[in-house]
C-alpha cells in the first residue's frame, strides 16, 4: 500500500489553478513539495486533507478515497499547517486534556515525553512562546496519537537554523518506524534535502519534476566549461546555460557528457532553481526529457 496516491488532480480558483497533478508516496517513506509561493503546495495540502473540493481527479491516503467523511483517515493522520492554531492560554497540559477528548488513539504518556524532550514548557501558556516552539508543540500533537503519516506545509518557515534543525530531528525520530511517511511543503529546500526519500517540484501548479532524490542527484550535475567543450554535449542533454566572464555555467544529465569533461555535484536547490530559470526562458512547461 502506498501512503498517497494522486491522479489527475485539478483545483481551479480565480486567478490559479492546479492542473493535472499526479504523484505517490510509498509508505515508509518523506516526500517533499518544493515550489515558489504560489506554485501550488498549500493548495496541493488542502486537497489531500480535504479542506478543498477538488474539480476532478481522484486522492488516496493511507488507502483510502478522500471524500466525503474524513475522521477515520484523520485518526491516523497528524497535521502540522504553518499556524498551529491553539488558543492564546492553552498550556501543555491544556492541550492534552482537549486531545485525548479529539483523537481516539491519544496517548497521554507520550505527548508529555515529547514536551520534556523538545523543551515545552509545561505551564507556560502558547501566547508566550516562540514560534519555533509553537511549530514544535504542534508536531509533539501530531505525533501522539499514533499517526501513521504527517502531513506538514511550511512548517520549518520563519524558524532560525537551530529551531529548523531540532524540527527536521523530529520527522526524523517520527519517520525511523518503517511503517510511518510524511508529506512536507517548504520553500526551503535544503531542509528537505537532508529529509526526503522523493522530490517534487511544482511551478504554477503543474508538477515539474517527481523523482526519488538520490536519483536526482546522480543523474543531474554542474559544469564549467568553455564554448567549444559545450558543444561536445547534445543539446537535449542542457537544461541551464549561463555565460559568465569565467566561461558556461551549465545544468547538464551527466550520461551525455564526455569523459574528460569534469561534473561538479549539484543540490536540489540548485537544480531547482536553473529548472525554474529554463522555464522562465521558454515560458512554457519545461522540456519532456526533464520529466524522464
Amino acid at each position: 500500500m502506498n501512503a498517497l496516491n494522486i491522479k489527475n488532480l485539478s483545483k481551479s480558483y480565480k486567478s490559479f489553478a492546479l492542473k493535472d497533478i499526479s504523484l505517490t508516496l510509498p509508505c515508509g517513506c518523506i516526500m517533499g513539495l518544493i515550489g515558489e509561493n504560489g506554485a501550488g503546495k498549500s493548495t496541493t495540502i488542502k486537497c489531500i486533507l480535504g479542506m478543498a473540493h477538488t474539480d476532478g481527479g481522484s486522492i488516496e491516503l493511507l488507502g483510502r478515497e478522500v471524500k466525503g467523511d474524513m475522521r477515520d483517515i484523520k485518526e491516523d493522520i497528524g497535521v502540522v499547517l504553518d499556524e498551529v492554531g491553539l488558543p492564546d492560554f492553552f498550556t501543555a497540559k491544556h492541550v492534552n486534556n482537549v486531545m485525548k477528548h479529539t483523537y481516539r488513539n491519544w496517548d497521554e504518556a507520550e505527548f508529555f515525553r515529547l514536551q520534556k524532550k523538545f523543551a515545552l514548557p509545561e505551564n507556560k501558556q502558547f501566547r508566550e512562546f516562540s514560534r519555533g516552539m509553537k511549530m514544535k508543540m504542534g508536531i509533539a500533537i501530531a505525533m501522539s496519537h499514533k499517526s501513521k503519516m504527517l502531513i506538514l506545509d511550511e512548517a520549518t518557515s520563519g524558524l532560525d537554523p537551530v529551531a529548523r534543525d531540532e524540527v527536521v530531528d523530529m520527522i526524523n525520530e517520527f519517520t525511523r518506524d518503517a511503517g510511518h511517511s510524511a508529506l512536507i511543503s517548504s520553500h526551503i529546500v535544503s531542509d528537505l534535502e537532508k529529509l526526503c526519500d522523493y522530490i517534487v517540484f511544482l511551478h504554477d501548479g503543474r508538477v515539474l519534476l517527481c523523482e526519488e532524490k538520490d536519483k536526482l542527484l546522480a543523474e543531474y550535475g554542474m559544469i564549467h566549461c568553455s564554448n567549444e567543450e559545450l558543444k561536445r554535449i547534445a543539446p537535449s542533454a542542457i537544461v541551464h546555460k549561463k555565460e559568465n566572464s569565467y566561461g558556461i555555467e551549465a545544468l547538464i544529465k551527466r550520461d551525455f557528457v564526455p569523459a574528460d569533461i569534469s561534473v561538479s555535484p549539484i543540490s536540489v536547490e540548485e537544480l531547482f532553481i536553473f529548472m525554474c530559470k529554463e522555464l522562465g526562458n521558454e515560458g512554457t512547461v519545461i522540456k519532456r526529457d526533464l520529466l524522464g
